[in-house]
Protein backbone atom coordinates (compact mmCIF):
# COMPACT_ATOMS: atom_id res chain seq x y z
CA UNK A 1 0.00 0.00 0.00
CA UNK A 2 2.92 2.29 0.53
CA UNK A 3 4.53 1.87 -2.35
CA UNK A 4 1.41 2.93 -4.49
CA UNK A 5 0.30 5.74 -2.05
CA UNK A 6 1.63 8.30 -4.63
CA UNK A 7 -0.15 6.84 -7.85
CA UNK A 8 -3.61 7.15 -5.22
CA UNK A 9 -2.45 10.71 -5.20
CA UNK A 10 -1.64 11.40 -9.02
CA UNK A 11 -5.27 9.45 -9.67
CA UNK A 12 -6.95 11.95 -7.72
CA UNK A 13 -5.22 14.35 -9.28
CA UNK A 14 -6.13 13.34 -12.58
CA UNK A 15 -9.91 13.47 -11.72
CA UNK A 16 -9.34 16.73 -10.14
CA UNK A 17 -8.27 17.48 -13.63
CA UNK A 18 -11.65 16.49 -15.17
CA UNK A 19 -13.64 19.52 -13.69
CA UNK A 20 -12.30 22.30 -15.87
CA UNK A 21 -13.89 19.99 -19.56
CA UNK A 22 -16.84 19.17 -17.42
CA UNK A 23 -17.15 23.13 -16.61
CA UNK A 24 -16.77 23.53 -20.06
CA UNK A 25 -20.15 21.34 -20.77
CA UNK A 26 -21.99 22.19 -18.25
CA UNK A 27 -25.46 24.94 -19.23
CA UNK A 28 -24.45 28.41 -19.98
CA UNK A 29 -25.80 29.75 -17.32
CA UNK A 30 -23.95 28.19 -14.74
CA UNK A 31 -22.35 30.03 -12.00
CA UNK A 32 -18.85 28.77 -10.75
CA UNK A 33 -19.33 29.35 -7.28
CA UNK A 34 -23.02 27.75 -7.69
CA UNK A 35 -21.07 24.74 -9.88
CA UNK A 36 -18.28 24.89 -6.12
CA UNK A 37 -21.25 24.54 -4.04
CA UNK A 38 -22.53 21.94 -5.59
CA UNK A 39 -19.55 19.74 -6.30
CA UNK A 40 -19.40 19.50 -2.66
CA UNK A 41 -22.75 18.62 -2.01
CA UNK A 42 -23.20 15.89 -4.06
CA UNK A 43 -19.94 14.65 -3.17
CA UNK A 44 -20.66 15.24 0.69
CA UNK A 45 -23.55 13.15 0.12
CA UNK A 46 -22.31 10.22 -1.74
CA UNK A 47 -19.51 9.96 0.66
CA UNK A 48 -22.00 10.02 3.65
CA UNK A 49 -23.80 6.99 1.89
CA UNK A 50 -20.69 5.00 0.93
CA UNK A 51 -19.34 5.23 4.74
CA UNK A 52 -23.06 4.67 6.16
CA UNK A 53 -23.26 1.45 3.90
CA UNK A 54 -20.06 -0.33 4.35
CA UNK A 55 -20.02 0.68 7.89
CA UNK A 56 -16.83 2.62 8.33
CA UNK A 57 -17.93 5.40 9.93
CA UNK A 58 -16.34 5.97 13.46
CA UNK A 59 -16.85 8.34 15.31
CA UNK A 60 -15.24 7.96 18.75
CA UNK A 61 -12.75 10.03 20.45
CA UNK A 62 -13.27 12.06 17.00
CA UNK A 63 -10.78 15.05 17.01
CA UNK A 64 -13.04 17.94 16.58
CA UNK A 65 -11.20 20.86 16.46
CA UNK A 66 -8.69 18.95 12.97
CA UNK A 67 -11.98 18.40 11.30
CA UNK A 68 -13.87 21.39 11.62
CA UNK A 69 -10.67 23.26 10.69
CA UNK A 70 -9.91 20.92 7.82
CA UNK A 71 -13.63 21.37 6.48
CA UNK A 72 -13.66 24.94 6.44
CA UNK A 73 -10.51 24.79 4.74
CA UNK A 74 -12.21 22.78 2.09
CA UNK A 75 -14.95 25.14 1.82
CA UNK A 76 -12.76 28.63 1.89
CA UNK A 77 -10.87 26.59 -1.45
CA UNK A 78 -13.94 27.06 -3.79
CA UNK A 79 -15.19 30.30 -3.37
CA UNK A 80 -11.61 31.50 -3.25
CA UNK A 81 -10.20 29.55 -6.49
CA UNK A 82 -13.56 30.59 -8.26
CA UNK A 83 -12.84 34.25 -7.14
CA UNK A 84 -9.81 34.47 -8.54
CA UNK A 85 -10.03 32.76 -11.23
CA UNK A 86 -12.90 35.42 -12.31
CA UNK A 87 -11.28 38.22 -11.60
CA UNK A 88 -7.87 37.52 -12.89
CA UNK A 89 -8.29 35.04 -15.31
CA UNK A 90 -7.80 31.41 -15.83
CA UNK A 91 -4.24 31.25 -16.26
CA UNK A 92 -3.10 33.79 -13.48
CA UNK A 93 -5.71 32.44 -10.89
CA UNK A 94 -4.71 28.84 -11.96
CA UNK A 95 -0.99 29.15 -11.30
CA UNK A 96 -0.97 31.32 -8.44
CA UNK A 97 -3.13 29.04 -6.33
CA UNK A 98 -1.78 25.77 -7.59
CA UNK A 99 1.50 26.75 -7.75
CA UNK A 100 1.73 28.56 -4.07
CA UNK A 101 0.38 25.20 -2.79
CA UNK A 102 3.34 23.11 -2.75
CA UNK A 103 5.15 25.87 -1.28
CA UNK A 104 2.79 27.21 1.96
CA UNK A 105 2.40 23.06 2.64
CA UNK A 106 6.05 22.83 3.12
CA UNK A 107 6.16 25.89 5.18
CA UNK A 108 3.57 24.85 7.34
CA UNK A 109 5.21 21.15 7.52
CA UNK A 110 8.14 23.33 8.21
CA UNK A 111 6.68 25.69 10.90
CA UNK A 112 4.44 23.95 12.71
CA UNK A 113 5.89 20.07 12.53
CA UNK A 114 9.48 21.41 12.42
CA UNK A 115 9.76 19.17 9.54
CA UNK A 116 12.67 20.76 7.07
CA UNK A 117 11.78 19.27 3.38
CA UNK A 118 14.09 17.15 1.36
CA UNK A 119 16.66 18.43 -1.42
CA UNK A 120 14.35 15.78 -3.73
CA UNK A 121 11.79 17.74 -2.64
CA UNK A 122 12.37 21.25 -3.60
CA UNK A 123 14.17 20.05 -7.29
CA UNK A 124 10.19 18.23 -7.98
CA UNK A 125 8.54 21.45 -6.72
CA UNK A 126 10.18 23.74 -8.50
CA UNK A 127 10.42 21.82 -11.75
CA UNK A 128 6.87 21.03 -11.55
CA UNK A 129 5.55 24.89 -10.35
CA UNK A 130 7.78 26.19 -13.90
CA UNK A 131 6.40 23.26 -15.75
CA UNK A 132 2.35 24.86 -14.63
CA UNK A 133 3.89 28.24 -15.10
CA UNK A 134 4.83 27.61 -19.04
CA UNK A 135 1.48 24.84 -19.63
CA UNK A 136 -0.46 28.48 -18.83
CA UNK A 137 1.63 30.80 -20.52
CA UNK A 138 0.25 32.52 -23.83
CA UNK A 139 -2.96 30.44 -23.50
CA UNK A 140 -4.63 33.86 -22.95
CA UNK A 141 -3.92 37.63 -22.50
CA UNK A 142 -2.90 37.69 -18.96
CA UNK A 143 -4.55 40.61 -16.29
CA UNK A 144 -3.08 40.19 -13.18
CA UNK A 145 -5.22 41.96 -10.69
CA UNK A 146 -3.91 42.33 -7.18
CA UNK A 147 -7.24 41.17 -5.33
CA UNK A 148 -7.59 37.99 -7.60
CA UNK A 149 -3.68 37.36 -6.68
CA UNK A 150 -4.34 37.58 -2.73
CA UNK A 151 -7.97 35.00 -3.51
CA UNK A 152 -5.62 32.48 -5.87
CA UNK A 153 -2.67 32.72 -2.60
CA UNK A 154 -5.60 32.14 0.10
CA UNK A 155 -7.08 29.20 -2.33
CA UNK A 156 -3.13 27.54 -2.40
CA UNK A 157 -3.46 28.32 1.64
CA UNK A 158 -6.53 26.70 2.07
CA UNK A 159 -5.30 23.44 0.09
CA UNK A 160 -2.62 22.94 1.98
CA UNK A 161 -3.92 23.64 5.38
CA UNK A 162 -6.74 21.14 4.43
CA UNK A 163 -4.23 18.49 3.23
CA UNK A 164 -2.01 18.99 6.37
CA UNK A 165 -4.53 18.87 8.50
CA UNK A 166 -6.67 15.81 6.95
CA UNK A 167 -2.81 14.12 7.03
CA UNK A 168 -3.08 13.52 10.83
CA UNK A 169 -6.32 12.28 10.74
CA UNK A 170 -6.15 9.60 7.55
CA UNK A 171 -3.66 8.19 9.80
CA UNK A 172 -5.82 7.50 12.62
CA UNK A 173 -8.88 6.77 11.71
CA UNK A 174 -10.32 5.49 8.24
CA UNK A 175 -9.51 7.51 5.23
CA UNK A 176 -13.27 6.56 4.12
CA UNK A 177 -14.57 7.99 7.62
CA UNK A 178 -12.19 10.91 7.37
CA UNK A 179 -13.60 12.29 3.90
CA UNK A 180 -17.33 11.49 4.53
CA UNK A 181 -16.69 13.81 7.79
CA UNK A 182 -15.08 16.65 6.36
CA UNK A 183 -16.76 17.40 3.06
CA UNK A 184 -20.34 16.40 4.44
CA UNK A 185 -19.61 19.71 6.44
CA UNK A 186 -17.77 21.46 3.96
CA UNK A 187 -20.89 21.29 1.77
CA UNK A 188 -23.09 22.37 5.20
CA UNK A 189 -21.05 25.16 5.27
CA UNK A 190 -20.96 26.12 1.54
CA UNK A 191 -25.30 24.96 1.36
CA UNK A 192 -26.65 28.72 1.29
CA UNK A 193 -24.89 29.30 -1.71
CA UNK A 194 -27.28 26.89 -3.64
CA UNK A 195 -30.02 29.65 -2.57
CA UNK A 196 -28.33 32.46 -3.51
CA UNK A 197 -27.09 31.58 -6.90
CA UNK A 198 -29.36 30.58 -10.39
CA UNK A 199 -29.76 26.54 -9.83
CA UNK A 200 -32.29 25.93 -12.75
CA UNK A 201 -29.10 24.72 -14.98
CA UNK A 202 -29.62 21.77 -12.51
CA UNK A 203 -32.57 20.59 -13.62
CA UNK A 204 -31.49 19.78 -17.61
CA UNK A 205 -29.85 16.41 -18.62
CA UNK A 206 -26.79 18.04 -19.26
CA UNK A 207 -26.92 19.54 -15.65
CA UNK A 208 -27.20 16.23 -13.80
CA UNK A 209 -24.74 14.84 -15.65
CA UNK A 210 -22.27 17.96 -14.63
CA UNK A 211 -23.61 17.45 -10.75
CA UNK A 212 -22.80 13.71 -10.66
CA UNK A 213 -19.87 13.82 -12.79
CA UNK A 214 -18.11 16.63 -10.42
CA UNK A 215 -19.36 15.46 -7.19
CA UNK A 216 -18.68 11.71 -7.35
CA UNK A 217 -15.80 11.63 -9.60
CA UNK A 218 -13.87 14.47 -9.20
CA UNK A 219 -14.49 14.92 -5.42
CA UNK A 220 -15.74 11.80 -3.57
CA UNK A 221 -13.62 9.59 -5.19
CA UNK A 222 -10.67 11.72 -6.05
CA UNK A 223 -10.60 12.81 -2.60
CA UNK A 224 -11.10 9.29 -1.29
CA UNK A 225 -7.70 8.37 -3.13
CA UNK A 226 -6.44 11.35 -2.00
CA UNK A 227 -6.74 10.70 1.76
CA UNK A 228 -5.34 6.78 1.06
CA UNK A 229 -2.49 8.11 -0.42
CA UNK A 230 -1.70 10.74 2.03
CA UNK A 231 -1.85 8.40 4.37
CA UNK A 232 1.82 7.60 3.44
CA UNK A 233 3.60 10.62 2.34
CA UNK A 234 4.30 14.00 3.95
CA UNK A 235 0.93 16.37 3.16
CA UNK A 236 4.02 18.87 1.21
CA UNK A 237 4.70 15.96 -1.34
CA UNK A 238 1.26 15.13 -2.08
CA UNK A 239 0.60 18.86 -3.03
CA UNK A 240 3.57 18.64 -5.44
CA UNK A 241 1.79 15.33 -6.82
CA UNK A 242 -1.46 16.97 -7.07
CA UNK A 243 0.30 19.18 -9.63
CA UNK A 244 -0.60 16.95 -12.22
CA UNK A 245 -4.32 18.18 -12.07
CA UNK A 246 -3.64 21.18 -14.74
CA UNK A 247 -1.67 18.62 -16.68
CA UNK A 248 -4.57 16.62 -16.83
CA UNK A 249 -7.07 19.80 -17.39
CA UNK A 250 -4.58 20.59 -20.33
CA UNK A 251 -4.50 17.36 -22.23
CA UNK A 252 -8.24 16.91 -21.92
CA UNK A 253 -9.02 20.52 -23.28
CA UNK A 254 -6.41 19.12 -26.38
CA UNK A 255 -8.34 16.10 -26.85
CA UNK A 256 -12.47 16.46 -26.08
CA UNK A 257 -12.70 20.70 -26.41
CA UNK A 258 -9.96 20.93 -29.58
CA UNK A 259 -7.89 23.84 -27.59
CA UNK A 260 -4.10 24.60 -29.06
CA UNK A 261 -1.19 24.02 -27.06
CA UNK A 262 2.00 25.79 -27.84
CA UNK A 263 5.54 24.59 -28.07
CA UNK A 264 6.42 26.33 -24.76
CA UNK A 265 3.15 24.62 -23.09
CA UNK A 266 4.34 21.36 -24.47
CA UNK A 267 7.75 22.04 -22.62
CA UNK A 268 5.68 23.24 -19.21
CA UNK A 269 4.11 19.35 -19.72
CA UNK A 270 7.37 17.84 -20.11
CA UNK A 271 8.75 19.72 -16.75
CA UNK A 272 5.72 18.55 -15.04
CA UNK A 273 6.14 15.30 -15.55
CA UNK A 274 9.79 15.01 -15.27
CA UNK A 275 9.69 16.89 -11.35
CA UNK A 276 6.21 14.21 -10.24
CA UNK A 277 8.48 11.31 -11.54
CA UNK A 278 11.53 12.70 -9.72
CA UNK A 279 9.08 12.12 -6.66
CA UNK A 280 8.02 8.69 -7.39
CA UNK A 281 11.63 7.53 -8.36
CA UNK A 282 13.11 9.23 -5.22
CA UNK A 283 10.31 7.08 -3.46
CA UNK A 284 11.21 3.86 -5.08
CA UNK A 285 14.60 3.91 -4.84
CA UNK A 286 14.62 4.61 -1.44
CA UNK A 287 12.27 2.26 -0.97
CA UNK A 288 10.22 3.89 1.57
CA UNK A 289 7.43 6.73 1.56
CA UNK A 290 8.22 10.11 0.67
CA UNK A 291 8.47 12.24 4.10
CA UNK A 292 10.13 15.17 5.34
CA UNK A 293 13.34 15.42 7.07
CA UNK A 294 13.75 16.20 10.88
CA UNK A 295 14.55 19.63 11.31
Amino acid sequence: MTKLAPFFILLAAMLWGTTGTTQALAPENTHPIAIGATRLAVGGLFLLFLVLVTGKLTIKNWPIKATVLASLSMALYQPLFFSAVTITGVAIGTVVAIGSAPILAGLLEWIYLKNRPPIVWWYSTILSILGCLMLFMNKQSLYVDPVGILLAIGAGLAFASYTLLSRDLVTNYSPLSVVAVIFTLSAICLSPFLFIFDMSWIASFRGVGVSLQLGIMATGVAYFLFARGLAHVSSSTAVTLALAEPLTAALLGVIMLGEYLSKTSWLGIFLLLFGIGLLIWSSKSSNRPIVMEAK
